[in-house]
């Protein structure tokens, strides 16, 4: 069974009817225009992604190659076989340095040990560009082509002489490209032009500078992964747990007057929960909902909202290293807060719980659902994720219900590096409904009113779609409690 992906971003155009419409096809025929210049052929995305795809496979196994040859030709094994046989070790060794460095071969391409790695970080430092480099960055290239086929903004002049210079590996034409992008555009929308290839953008970066110790976000991005280093210094993920090492909290507390209003007429809808989460704000604040089901089940609701971007760093799960640590790891400040919010709750071993969530809050929604404790102590049923990069992450019970709902303007669903131009799929049992709005311009298009306004307007069948699967959470609701979240 392939995964539930839906993405409708068709336009529908407009036809004639009426008795205009009846005239013009029994008018005489109009003396035939002349010759006009031939359309340009439509490109087909799919058969790009496919070209990269081969692409990739083909950097990923020069690189493999050369760490191979460099391993063989630097081993005990090989050192002890010169012993005994010093010609042909001599001519082997240069067979293998010519393999290694020629641009017939693999163009400068040992990597892997230490030797390897030096040999690497010294051609990254000079500027070499090997034969597994070559191909990688044309198959970003690809990538990026076939995502400006959906997003015509990549394709005008200004966008392209960014995407161009990156992929050229010309940083100071691309500082310049993008300050024109921004000077045309402003920063919402040169950022929400290049947005759906943000991730190919940087992995360039990363690939082409003189850095050699970031290149892993770059090939972790090739494969389809989510690269657990940053693109510029090449920091491992690990830094964030010293930047985020809050054991969390969670704290009863009372909804205020405007919160109070939204709640009392909530209920099972994806659009309710959207402005439920809207609601509560990013403060720190979350819900646990108590439903008596129409079957005579008792289940459990949780609300998680997202980021706030006022600070880096502030007293809640909810700020921006929060969301970074959320991204590439399970085990974080928001997470093992909402765990202490469940028992502190006194939720019975073995009640199913729906989590809902927005940006960050999907996150770690998915997070709390990859968590073996929280899966062996509940039945997560559902975890429903809005705007969020999940799609590396995994629940620990393979029946839960996974659905993804996505903007396709918002920056950021793309973090996890299955952006539009992707050929890596989602898992098979998963649902995923992608969508253009009218909400075209970062933030706005990340916000939980631009979902909601979305799934109440033209993408009404989805919300159809998403109650139909939650259905089972149909009934009273006899609880509200917010709880106030914080770091310590």
């Amino acid at each position: 069974m392939a995964p539930q992906v839906v993405d409708e971003t068709a336009q529908r155009l407009p036809t004639r009817k009426g008795p205009d419409a009846a005239a013009q096809s029994t008018a005489p025929a109009a003396p035939a225009p002349a010759a006009q210049e031939p359309a340009p052929a439509r490109i087909d995305s799919e058969l790009l992604i496919a070209a990269s795809v081969l692409l990739a496979d083909a950097a990923l196994t020069a690189k493999q190659s050369g760490a191979e040859l460099t391993g063989a030709l630097f081993s005990w094994r090989f050192g002890l076989e010169a012993l005994r046989r010093p010609g042909w070790a001599l001519g082997t060794a240069a067979s293998c340095a010519q393999a290694l460095t020629a641009s017939t071969g693999l163009g400068f391409g040992a990597n892997g040990g230490l030797i390897g790695e030096l040999a690497r970080m010294a051609g990254s430092m000079t500027y070499r560009r090997p034969a597994k480099v070559a191909m990688a960055v044309d198959a970003f290239a690809l990538r990026i082509k076939a995502a400006a086929a959906d997003h015509p903004g990549l394709d005008s002049p200004a966008a392209r002489r960014l995407t161009d210079a990156m992929v050229a590996g010309n940083r100071l034409e691309a500082l310049r490209a993008m300050y024109g992008l921004i000077e045309l555009l402003g920063v919402t929308r040169a950022l929400t032009t290049v947005s759906p290839v943000i991730m190919e953008l940087m992995a360039l970066l990363g690939m082409l500078d003189e850095n050699p110790v970031n290149d892993d976000f770059s090939w972790v991005t090739l494969a389809g992964g989510v690269p657990t280093t940053d693109p510029f210094l090449g920091l491992p993920s690990s830094v964030l747990k010293f930047l985020n090492p809050g054991p969390g909290r969670a704290e009863r507390t009372e909804p205020d007057p405007i919160l109070a209003k939204v709640l009392a007429t909530s209920r099972n809808d994806i659009v309710s929960y959207v402005n439920d989460i809207g609601a509560l704000g990013n403060h720190g604040l979350v819900l646990l909902r108590r439903v008596a089901c129409a079957d005579g089940a008792v289940r459990y609701v949780l609300l998680l909202p997202g980021t706030s971007f006022g600070l880096l760093s502030n007293s809640t799960p909810q700020d921006l290293v929060g969301a970074f640590d959320g991204l590439l790891r399970t085990d974080t400040t928001y997470t093992r807060a909402a765990k202490k919010l469940l028992r502190r709750a006194g939720l019975p071993t073995g009640s199913e719980l729906m989590i809902v969530g927005h940006s960050l809050g999907g996150m770690t929604a998915m997070n709390l659902a990859s968590d073996v404790e929280v899966s062996s102590t509940y039945r997560v049923t559902h975890v429903v994720a809005i705007g969020s990069p999940i799609d590396s992450k995994r629940p620990a019970d393979h029946t839960t219900r996974v659905i993804s709902l996505v903007n396709k303007h918002d920056v950021i669903p793309g973090l996890d590096g299955r952006g539009p131009a992707s050929p890596h799929d989602i898992p098979d049992s998963w649902v995923e409904l992608a969508w253009l709005d009218e909400s075209y311009d970062y933030p706005l298009s990340h916000a939980p009113q631009a979902y909601s306004d979305a799934l109440r307007g033209e993408f009404t069948h989805y919300r159809e779609q998403v109650n139909k699967l939650i259905g089972e959470y149909d009934g009273e609701v006899v609880g509200n409690q917010p709880y106030m979240l914080r770091d310590k």
